[in-house]
């Protein structure tokens, strides 16, 4: 039995399951208006536009997506995105009473940052090219497999990854058993070399070029890589004929170089003094900032529940639940909501996301002098970065579309993030800096697909 809408050829409510299912895994599935009709292509297009407030983060995301459809319920999609980033992003430093002059990662040159302000990174510019590609065909008329591959390259980063899932469908197909493996190898190799983790940052005032030279050299190691592997088990079940729920499972094991090579740490006073809560200033007269290091290892487990209930008026209300946990002791529940009105050849249908996040064990808004310990830090991993931190955001938005037949529909979503963060509120001169800035970003995706 299969799940369907009220128009006419509508596209079954399995298929975003499907979407979602394969989302988890990493393997590039598509959501359009598809009519799996043999010899046809069936192309989506979208263009994404980020933007974060204060000058931070922006950035610019085309995609195009088709479907070839053969015989035999046998489908090969391919997929290409290319997205363009630019803005600031925070260092991990912690706003000062004085102004603050820190190096860039490619040790060329440096940027200051005003006293009281946050520090953030302005030299943050990338370009991304991804391309997958999957092959999807039936084994018998109870099994179905998909294999894949993806790449994407960045002036930084590249990524390539494989994947594969077998489906056994079982109760006239109103039950869905999938399993799932994906395997990742990426390689690192940052602007200016890795930083070594809690290494000092080298400071150019009251230094030689030479002497600048071979403190950042000491502070380098070459590219280096990581590699994942991800897990998925999922049951789909049709509960009735408006009904449709989905439970996953999942679990994902990284390893290899898991650290951010562009974050770092303040080392704050915490000698009673006039400099109590300030900036730890070294025998070179140069405050002190430390490389971030994260563990070299992470283990994530998921759980995941969906469900999709269509109203007699072809309404559909969607719901989930993800809860996670990692051994670096993040724990994350996030709810999202949608609700499809349906009117004639349009729709309207807003969004709420509520994401709820713990620290990571690891994780340090800063140090103090005491734990710098002169050089040799009292701990082997720390991280400022405020993904790590504790966190909680809010997604308000809507997305609206017009179906021209039952092929070709255009739609725009446009989608607003309030996130927040908490944590140490610190002491001292720091007490009074704002630790823990709020960050506001909007986007909007235009979508075309035939």
């Amino acid at each position: 039995m299969q799940l369907t809408n009220n128009e006419k050829n509508g596209k079954p409510v399995g298929r975003a399951l499907a979407a979602a299912t394969c989302a988890l895994l990493g393997v590039q599935a598509t959501d359009t208006l598809a009519r799996d009709e043999p010899g046809e292509w069936d192309v989506e297009t979208a263009l994404l536009v980020y933007s974060e407030t204060d000058d931070r983060v922006q950035a610019a995301e085309p995609v195009i997506s088709a479907t070839r459809n053969y015989d035999g319920d046998r489908k090969l999609n391919l997929k290409l995105i290319a997205d363009t980033l630019t803005g600031a992003s925070p260092s991990g430093a912690t706003p000062s009473d004085l102004p603050q002059t820190f190096t860039r990662p490619s040790g060329s040159g440096s940027y200051d940052v005003a006293a009281g302000d946050a520090p953030l990174d302005d030299s943050f510019k990338d370009t991304r090219v991804a391309l997958s590609a999957s092959w999807t065909a039936p084994l018998n008329r109870d099994y179905t497999y998909t294999v894949g591959a993806y790449g994407s390259k960045e002036y930084d980063y590249l990524s390539t990854a494989v994947n594969g899932s077998l489906s056994r469908y079982l109760n006239n197909k109103n039950t869905t058993l999938t399993g799932g493996l994906s395997l990742g190898v990426d390689i690192v190799d940052p602007v200016g070399g890795a930083p070594i983790g809690l290494s000092r940052m080298p400071l150019k005032a009251n230094k030689t070029q030479a002497q600048f030279d071979q403190e950042f050299a000491a502070t380098r190691e070459s590219d280096d890589t990581k590699t994942l592997v991800d897990a998925l088990f999922g049951v789909t079940q049709v509960i009735n004929r408006r009904t449709l729920m989905q439970f996953n499972y999942g679990v994902s094991y990284s390893s290899g170089y898991l650290t951010d090579p562009y974050k770092i740490l303040s080392i704050i006073d915490d000698a009673s003094g006039a400099n109590y809560g300030g900036n730890l200033i070294e025998s070179d007269g140069n405050p002190v900032y430390l490389y971030e290091n994260r563990p070299d290892t992470r283990m994530k487990h998921t759980l995941y529940w969906q469900t999709k209930y269509m109203l007699e008026n072809g309404d559909v209300m969607d719901g989930s639940y993800r809860f996670m946990v990692d051994d670096w002791g993040i724990t994350s529940h996030t709810v999202d909501l949608k609700y499809r009105w349906k009117m004639d050849k349009s729709y309207l249908e807003p969004h709420f996301r509520y994401y709820l996040q713990s620290e990571a064990d690891f994780y340090k808004r800063y140090l103090t002098a005491t734990e710098y310990n002169g050089g040799t830090p009292t701990q082997s991993e720390a991280s400022a970065d405020y993904r790590l931190g504790e966190l909680t955001g809010l997604t308000f938005g809507a997305k609206w579309g017009y179906r021209f037949d039952e092929d070709r529909e255009l739609a725009v979503r446009a989608e607003y993030l309030i996130q927040t963060n908490d944590g140490d509120k610190g002491f001292g001169k720091l007490a009074s800096q704002d630790l823990y800035p709020d960050t506001n970003a909007m986007w909007l995706q235009l979508s075309y697909s035939f």
